[in-house]
Parts: C-alpha cells; structure tokens; sequence
C-alpha cells in the first residue's frame, strides 16, 4: 500500500511543491481502480492524491466549527443554516475522498494530519484555523459566536477554492476534477453569503 507523506507544515496551497517526494520515479503516476463510488475505471495523480489527502482534514475542521457554533444558544438563525448547510454538504464529500483513497490503496492517516502546524486565522495560508482559534469559538457567546464563526469559515472557504484551483491544474482524475470544480462553486457562493451576512450583523 502506497502510504503518503503527510508532513506538510502550513504550506497546504503548494501542492505541487511537494509531489515529487509522493512516488518511486520509476512508478506509474497513479494506480487504475475500479470502484463503485467512481462513475468508470480512472486513474489518479500525485496531485490527486494530495488534493484529497489535505482536503479530507479540511472538511473535518469545518464541521467540527459548525458543531460548535450550533451548540450556541440564541445563535443567529441565518449562521445556523449556514452552519447546518456546511455540514451536510461537507459530510458526505469527505466520507466519498475516504473511499477514493482505500480504492487508490493511499493510507490515510488522520493522527499525522491533524498533527500538522497550522497558524492562526490571520497567517494560515490554507485557511486551516489553529487551535487558539477553535478555542475563541467554543469560549465566544452567541452574538460573538455568528460573527466570528463567519469571519473564521470565509478564510477556511478561501483555503479550500484556492486547494481545489490547484487540484484543476494539476490533478487528472475527473471525479477529483469534478469535486474541485464543485468546491469552487459551493464555497465561492457560501463566502459571498457570508459576507453580506456580516455585514448585516
């Protein structure tokens, strides 16, 4: 089983920076799979892999800030449906990346990547939020929580589109292909609800 190096520091965007350390030269650039969760046989990169490999804890993170900003109490209800929606669209993207990365025979390990140094919302390149900034979320009351639950997601989303305009150069398989262009869509939409919404607040 191909296992990935998942030492990455904060440099999530530069994917590319990194690949070439993902494979023996002299291996094929991807494995063929077939798989029911993929709609034909396809291949996938190192840029595929990476995508995936980086967005999975991505999409943790931000469902996790959605559990914890649904906890509060007299929480705006325009925050709280945006939370939900995050929630149910990001939930069933990550369980689809988990089954990519068994039909790739990828290891994931999520201990390693959840152990990656991510700097706090005003330096994070990738969007990742640190865990001070996870603690201001959980310890903020309602009101403090909608306004920073939004300003904290908008760079998680920015992290994400720019990740996932990455996974377009780069990448080759066309479900990575189509699940990038679908995070640029989703989350470019949901920054700019966002941001009315704070301006509203």
């Amino acid at each position: 089983m191909k296992k990935l190096p998942l030492a990455f520091g904060t440099g999530m965007l530069s994917l590319a920076l990194v690949l070439t350390g993902c494979a023996d030269a002299s291996a094929p650039t991807g494995e063929t799979t077939t798989s029911s969760d993929t709609s034909s046989t396809a291949t996938a990169n190192d840029a595929d892999e990476m995508f995936v490999t980086m967005m999975i804890p991505h999409h943790q993170q931000a469902i996790k800030m959605a559990d914890i900003v649904l906890t509060k109490d007299g929480l705006d209800p325009r925050v709280a449906e945006l939370a939900q929606q995050i929630k149910d669209a990001q939930g069933p993207e990550m369980d689809l990346m988990l089954g990519w990365l068994e039909n790739w025979g990828v290891e994931y390990d999520p201990d390693a990547m959840g152990g990656m140094d991510h700097g706090s919302m005003d330096d994070s390149g990738d969007g990742m939020m640190s865990d001070e900034d996870m603690t201001a979320l959980e310890e903020a009351d309602a009101t403090q929580a909608s306004r920073l639950f939004l300003e904290q997601m908008i760079m998680h989303h920015e992290g994400a589109v720019d990740m996932a305009r990455t996974a377009l150069d780069d990448g080759q398989n066309q479900d990575v292909l189509d699940l990038a262009q679908q995070v640029i869509d989703d989350q470019t939409a949901e920054i700019s609800t966002m941001q009315d919404l704070l301006n509203e607040l």
